[in-house]
């Protein structure tokens, strides 16, 4: 199981937000390459970064500073945020991004994401982000009608590489992973699923282990890194243990 570290981009700098809410925003850092080469020092096998003001315009805001980091940092990366066409996928890989992430979109156009899946086979991920059992958007500001299970099943055998699944109530809060909710998608779906959103300590780490069998990939960590709650090591260190 991976640990996945993540940076989350507001203004050029590395943010966490509380539960989605962008009123309640923590800077960590100015400096968002270094962020994530010392991700990779630490071992991660995955970057996960999410563009927020893209989320919330609907359009790819900080592209530069996600190509500076795919450039200076070797390590994989997944990014999401404000990705509503075609085009602006095609560009993210073209700059060597791994794998783009598709959320908003999902919801509104699924025959986009469908298409995406062909056109870019193995480098498309949908984000299932949830409050409650239904779909948010748009940067998280907006509940659609669309049950989290209803998603998850339109995409399964198109050529995802990958669901996430994010609990918003849970995002930035350290509470906990809501295992309630997920085990539900794990028993639905057949692609790989990450989780995110409430991991506080290696004790999540731990509960969430047995659900590697079920088809949970990897754990996307923020906040409790950034607080030191987590030590990002000891995570991945954990997360590998047979």
């Amino acid at each position: 199981m991976l640990i996945v570290p993540a940076i989350d981009l507001i203004n050029q700098k590395c943010v966490r937000l509380y539960q989605g809410d962008y009123t309640q925003e923590t800077v960590y850092s100015d400096d968002p390459v270094a962020v994530a080469r010392s991700f990779k020092e630490c071992g991660a096998q995955l970057i996960h970064i999410i563009d927020l003001s893209g989320a919330k315009e609907g359009r790819a805001v900080h592209r530069d500073i996600i190509r500076q980091i795919v450039h200076q940092v070797d390590v994989p990366v997944e990014v999401g945020g404000g990705i509503r066409d075609l085009k602006t996928i095609e560009k993210y890989l073209e700059d060597g991004v791994d794998r783009v992430i598709l959320g908003t979109i999902a919801c509104r156009q699924p025959s986009l994401v469908k298409e995406a899946a062909r056109m870019f086979a193995g480098h498309i991920v949908v984000s299932i982000d949830v409050r409650g059992d239904r779909v948010a958007v748009s940067g998280w500001v907006e509940d659609s009608s669309m049950h989290y299970i209803e998603l998850a099943k339109l995409f399964d055998d198109v050529g995802l590489r990958s669901l996430i699944f994010t609990d918003i109530t849970r995002d930035g809060t350290q509470k906990g992973v809501n295992i309630s909710r997920l085990k539900p998608l794990l028993e639905t779906v057949n692609l790989p699923v990450y989780v995110a959103g409430g991991v506080s300590s290696l004790e999540d780490i731990k509960l969430l282990r047995p659900l590697e069998s079920m088809g949970l990939e990897g754990v996307i960590v923020g906040r409790a890194i950034y607080t030191g709650a987590l030590d990002l090591r000891k995570a991945i260190q954990v997360a590998q243990q047979g």
